[in-house]
């Protein structure tokens, strides 16, 4: 049986970084990761892995930055001014701030660097630029 899109899927999966630090995994959120296919919900080269699996086989991958967040992109990266934060809290490098956008929606920014004046955040995916191993099982397909 060949995965289409449209197809509801649910795996088990360990995401790990090419050191071997762990970053996600379905135990962490005590239930396996359900998705359609084709819907855009996840990373392209998980969801192309997941396609070519039948239910139950368990599969190794390693992906490409390409494949999984991307590369950084230098765009991302924003000099705000220090008074723009709120007064209570005291900026340190490495922090993640969430930044309201005109849509409502809030993105993650990580503090990347604090002068007198400014403060530098970094609004690409924590993930960009790295290469990602999972461990992925195919638990349950249902059209």
């Amino acid at each position: 049986m060949v995965l289409k899109k449209g197809d509801k899927v649910k795996v088990e999966y360990t995401g790990s970084l090419e050191d071997g630090t762990v970053f996600d995994s379905s135990k962490k959120h005590g239930k396996p990761l359900e998705f359609e296919i084709g819907a855009g919900m996840i990373i392209p080269g998980f969801e192309k892995a997941v396609m070519e699996m039948k239910k139950g086989e368990e599969k190794e991958i390693t992906l490409k930055p390409s494949e999984a967040y991307g590369d950084p992109n230098p765009q991302l990266v924003k000099k705000i001014p220090k008074d723009q934060l709120p007064k209570e809290q005291k900026p340190k490098e490495g922090m993640v701030l969430l930044i309201g956008l005109p849509t409502g929606q809030q993105v993650p920014a990580r503090i990347t660097e604090i002068t007198d004046k400014e403060i530098s955040i970094d609004l690409n995916h924590p993930l960009a630029g790295k290469t990602l191993k999972f461990k992925i099982k195919l638990i349950e397909v249902s059209s």
